[in-house]
C-alpha cells in the first residue's frame, strides 16, 4: 500500500483523526479518567468505576502479549499513551514505540518523558521499525483503516495488509491484541449522517467476516469476544461525566462542539446496546505455516 493511492488514503485518515481528536487535550481530560483512556472499558459490574474499567482493560491487553516478559511493544493507535505508560510503569518493558495521526496526543506522550517510549506521528502503512517486536497492541485504530468508498474486497485488502505488516514485525512467539469497534445488526447504508460525517469522516467500521477473512493464513485468532455491553456502558459513563461538567466544556470547545460530542455519546450507547454495533476484542498469534516459509527468526 505505497505510492500515490496509499499516500492518499494515510492522509485522508490523518485528517479524520485530526478532526476527532485534536480538539484540545484539555477538553478529554474532563470526562475521560486520569489516563485518558478513549476506549471501550472492561467494567466488572454496573457499579464499577470507570477508572478501574480502563486498568482492567490495559492490563487485559498488556497480558494478551505478554507484557510481564516482553523486551519490545508496538502500540498502534497508542492515543494519549495509556498502554505504553502502564507497560513502562507497571512492566518495566524497555522499548516501546506508539503510532499515532494527531499531534496533540503525540505531544502528550512526548510529555510525559516515559523511559524507553518513543512515540511517531505516522500510520502504520508508512512505519518501518528497525527490529521487531514481541507484542503489538491496537485499540481503536482498526476502525479507521478503511475509506466509505471502498468495496467489500478493498476493505479486505487493507486489513490484510495490516496484518501481513503486523506479523512480519514480531517475533516468532509474539501476539497481537486487537480491539476495535465493528457493524453488528446493521450495514454502513443504515448508519446515521451524523455519525458518518460529523464523528468519524471518512472512514468504515470492520464487519468480524472481514477481519477473519483477511486474517485467515496470516494470524491464528486465539481469543475473541464481542463486549459490545462494555462500550455501551463506557460511553454512558463518559457522558455522564460529560454533563457534569458541560460549563467548563463548553468555554474551552464552545456549545455546538459539546453538543455534538454529547449526541455521539448518547448514539453511540444506544448503538451497542441495541446491537448495532459491536466491540471486537482478538488475541491472535502469527500463523506456524509462516514461519517455515519465510524462514523467520527472533
Amino acid at each position: 500500500m505505497t505510492g500515490p493511492a496509499g499516500a492518499a488514503r494515510t492522509e485522508a485518515a490523518a485528517a479524520a483523526i485530526r478532526h476527532h481528536y485534536d480538539v484540545g487535550n484539555d477538553f478529554y481530560r474532563l470526562w475521560l479518567d486520569d489516563s485518558l483512556s478513549y476506549s471501550c472499558a472492561m467494567p466488572a459490574s454496573p457499579g464499577d468505576t470507570l477508572a478501574a474499567a480502563q486498568e482492567r482493560k490495559l492490563a487485559h491487553h498488556l497480558r494478551a502479549v505478554g507484557a510481564e516478559h516482553a523486551e519490545s511493544l508496538l502500540d498502534i493507535g497508542c492515543g494519549w499513551g495509556a498502554v505504553l505508560a502502564r507497560a513502562s510503569a507497571g512492566h518495566g518493558v524497555p522499548r516501546l514505540t506508539g503510532l499515532t495521526l494527531s499531534d496533540e496526543q503525540a505531544r502528550h506522550v512526548r510529555a510525559l518523558d516515559l523511559p524507553g517510549v518513543e512515540v511517531h506521528t505516522r500510520s502504520w502503512v508508512d512505519f518501518e521499525p528497525k527490529s521487531r517486536f514481541d507484542g503489538i497492541v491496537s485499540i481503536g485504530a482498526f476502525e479507521h483503516f478503511a475509506r466509505p468508498d471502498d468495496t467489500p474486497a478493498a476493505k479486505v485488502a487493507v486489513y490484510r495488509e495490516f496484518f501481513t505488516r503486523c506479523r512480519d514485525w514480531l517475533t516468532v512467539d509474539g501476539a497481537l491484541s486487537l480491539q476495535t469497534i465493528v457493524y453488528g445488526n446493521m450495514r454502513r447504508e443504515q448508519a446515521s449522517a451524523f455519525m458518518q460525517q460529523q464523528i468519524f469522516p471518512d472512514a468504515d467500521l470492520p464487519t468480524l467476516a472481514e477481519i477473519t477473512a483477511a486474517a485467515d493464513g496470516v494470524f491464528a485468532i486465539v481469543a475473541l469476544t464481542d463486549d459490545r455491553l462494555d462500550y455501551a456502558w463506557t460511553c454512558e459513563q463518559w457522558a455522564r461525566r460529560l454533563r457534569a461538567r458541560r460549563a467548563e466544556a463548553v468555554a474551552l470547545v464552545g456549545a455546538e462542539t459539546v453538543a455534538r460530542y454529547e449526541r455521539y455519546l448518547k448514539m453511540s450507547a444506544l448503538g451497542f446496546r441495541m446491537g448495532k454495533l459491536g466491540l471486537l476484542r482478538i488475541v491472535a498469534r502469527p500463523h506456524p505455516d509462516t514461519f517455515l516459509s519465510r524462514g523467520r527468526g527472533r
